[in-house]
């Protein structure tokens, strides 16, 4: 459950935020510098034998932190319908690649900017995208809460907005910018949630009866 903070202003992630929109109602003003437009990627090594998702029913994956839009949410999504051995969480994208590199896991998910990045840094494995996520995710924002009143919520976005350069560099947030659009992303998760209630399962089956996708 997403708490309300005193202040009831957040700087969130994709995946908080649409968290944070769809449980209690906090409001997105304006996006955080970073990588924008995200894809979610499931990597095998380059010689697994597997080739598409189907063949990682009973097996061991590697997902991202919880919370994750891009290694944690979307992955339970495109995985829905298959029973695996085990989930594994990786706390950082590259724990996933050595993961995989070491044969701890045959699969894991990350972004596929994280992918390019680390991929690199193992010499002796080659990856290899098994799935790729065709919607982009939105970027990191700055939200605030429904408990703030309504003309301050709009003095502070004004305050956000009229900001000098330097200032907001320095927060991190992009002015004069429209807010992401968090409404698919939304969606996934008030999907995934009552599948990844069973999580810690062994075997872990990615669906949730009576529940459907």
């Amino acid at each position: 459950m997403i708490k309300q903070s005193k202040l009831s202003i957040i700087f969130a992630p994709p995946g908080l935020a649409a968290m944070a929109i769809a449980e209690a109602q906090y409001i997105p003003l304006l996006p955080l510098e970073g990588v924008k437009k995200s894809r979610s990627v499931i990597v095998v090594k380059l010689e697994s034998p597997i080739q598409d998702l189907s063949g990682l029913a009973g097996e061991v994956i590697a997902l991202g932190q919880p919370g994750s839009a891009t290694g944690y949410y979307l992955p339970i999504y495109n995985l829905y319908g298959l029973t695996l051995a085990e989930v594994r969480f990786a706390p950082t994208p590259k724990q996933v690649l050595q993961w995989i590199a070491s044969e701890e896991v045959v699969a894991g998910a990350l972004s596929l900017e994280e992918l390019e990045r680390y991929r690199n840094d193992f010499s002796q494995t080659r990856f290899r995208i098994l799935y790729i996520d065709s919607h982009k995710i939105p970027s990191a924002s700055i939200l605030i809460g429904p408990t703030v009143e309504r003309n301050l919520q709009q003095e502070i976005h004004k305050a956000l907005e009229s900001a000098s350069s330097s200032m907001a560099a320095s927060v991190g947030y992009i002015p004069n910018a429209k807010a992401p659009d968090y409404d698919y992303l939304i969606e996934v998760v008030q999907k995934v949630r009552p599948i990844a209630e069973r999580i810690q399962e062994k075997p872990f089956p990615l669906y949730s009866l009576p529940f459907e996708l």
